[in-house]
């Protein structure tokens, strides 16, 4: 059988194979889904990708299958480990750390000021697969990023480091780097200007970085053996994903609830009337990744959040049996209830999290208002990727409580008025990627996905 697309999650214990065909025409179509154990372990993570095709052939009743084209998204391999350095926490550091976390990266050290001897050490324990150094407004201090990018320099890892810091350090920063085995990327500062964020070109360069750099990573080697298109981290690809809706539909969120993580992805630029009181400014795509919310690997954390005897009374019956027999994936009618209030929680911490609030002050004139965080009041859309919001009976529901839990009426949340969308053929991160080189063809398969109707296509256009 021929396919025009595959597109492979390689993630760190599944990878899975989707097909599309008719990718150039108007109407391109979603083939259908293979899956197998990852391979990395093994050496060689074309093993699984093989596998996969092979159940996609075996799903399809068709011997075998050629593709024409082949992308990916990964997360094997521990997915794209970075440290990220900057100036001052509030500002250099966490625009910074705006522009990884969108690009898809795990950020494992986030540091701000002159580097120590412990920094250092735990920058080498980590072993990252990119380092990210910004620091200063142009034309503002300097000698922070000189000294940490001589610090870093000593280091010499052979991994690529992006500078997005103040530009008149480039042309320092290049002699700094110009005898280590580090591969240096030099981009745009990620914070020009006192609140302003500029992270899309540190976004675009990490994950360049990324697809140049994964083949050496163990057990990736040979994947471009198979693969001829790009390779981005998924979560990267769901952010893909998340900014291509809003330039077709709107404002929207996107939640992924997955065994392990959380990760919620934010398009959307607030209302004037909140921007007007923000006391920092915050990126137009936003992602946020909670490592303590999942409903396998980190369930008792939620069970915590939720409070045992309280989950219990909701569900109506003791968890211990199930506690002993459950295994990812709901099997019968307790369990589903069970994941499904999991789920729940997941998504309202993460939103609680990743969403700004109203914070009233007090000063000799009286009390004021000040906005933090980002607003997500003008969000049109609330979209469930992931596992248990694309499979869950309840997943609309759980979804559509988020706008009923803003008790205090200080949280910038969505409104009661936001529609309800699901990724029913679980397809983002791989549209996402598949976006890079077929744009249009990937809103198309979305709109099927997603159930779209041109009449929210229409009103987004107006709005």
């Amino acid at each position: 059988m021929k396919i025009d697309v595959l597109v492979a999650e390689i993630g760190s214990t599944t990878t899975v194979v989707n097909a599309f065909n008719n990718i150039d025409s108007l109407d391109p179509v979603f083939v259908g889904q293979g899956q197998a154990p990852t391979s990395v372990l093994q050496g060689d993570v074309n093993i699984g990708l093989k596998e996969a095709i092979d159940d996609l052939a075996k799903k399809l009743e068709v011997e075998n299958i050629d593709y024409i084209e082949m992308l990916a998204t990964s997360s094997a391999a521990g997915g794209l480990k970075m440290t990220v350095h900057g100036l001052v926490y509030d500002m250099t550091a966490r625009a910074a750390k705006e522009a990884a976390l969108g690009a898809g990266a795990i950020i494992h050290q986030v540091t701000a000021g002159k580097l120590r001897r412990t920094d250092i050490k735990k920058i080498e324990e980590i072993k990252p697969n990119i380092i990210l150094l910004a620091g200063g407004v142009d034309y503002g201090e300097r000698d922070t990023a000189i000294y940490n990018a001589e610090m870093l320099a000593k280091l010499n890892l052979d991994i690529p480091i992006i500078y997005a810091g103040n530009i008149e350090n480039q042309e320092e920063i290049k002699l700094i780097f110009e005898d280590t085995k580090f591969k240096l990327y030099i981009v745009d500062n990620v914070y020009p200007k006192i609140d302003e964020l500029n992270v899309e070109p540190t976004r675009k360069v990490i994950q360049d970085a990324f697809e140049e750099h994964i083949i050496h990573a163990p057990g990736m080697e040979h994947v471009r053996d198979m693969v001829n298109g790009p390779i981005i981290p998924t979560p990267g690809a769901v952010m893909e994903s998340s900014k291509l809706l809003y330039e077709k539909i709107g404002d929207l969120i996107v939640f992924d609830v997955g065994g392990a993580t959380t990760d919620l992805h934010s398009v959307t630029k607030g209302s004037e009337e909140i921007e007007r009181i923000l006391i920092s400014p915050e990126p137009l795509a936003k992602r946020t990744v909670e490592g303590d919310l999942g409903v396998f690997v980190n369930m008792k954390n939620l069970i915590e959040s939720i409070g045992k005897d309280t989950l219990e009374k909701e569900l109506g019956f003791e968890i211990s049996e199930i506690l002993k027999s459950y295994n990812a994936i709901p099997k019968n009618k307790n369990e589903i209830s069970f994941v499904e209030r999991l789920t729940k929680e997941a998504v309202l911490k993460a939103l609680e999290r990743h969403a700004g609030r109203i914070r009233n002050v007090y000063g000799p004139s009286g009390r004021s208002s000040l906005a933090e965080g980002k607003d997500l009041s003008e969000v049109k859309y609330i979209i469930g990727t992931g596992g248990a919001l694309t499979r869950l009976p309840h997943r609309k529901e759980i979804m559509k409580s988020i706008s009923q839990n803003n008790h205090t009426g200080l949280y910038l949340y969505p409104t009661e008025e936001t529609e309800i969308l699901v990724d029913n053929d679980y397809i983002l991160a791989s549209l996402g990627v598949l976006s890079k080189v077929h744009k249009e063809a990937s809103f198309s398969l979305m709109k099927k996905s997603l159930k779209l109707n041109e009449n929210q296509l229409i009103k987004s256009e107006v709005d």
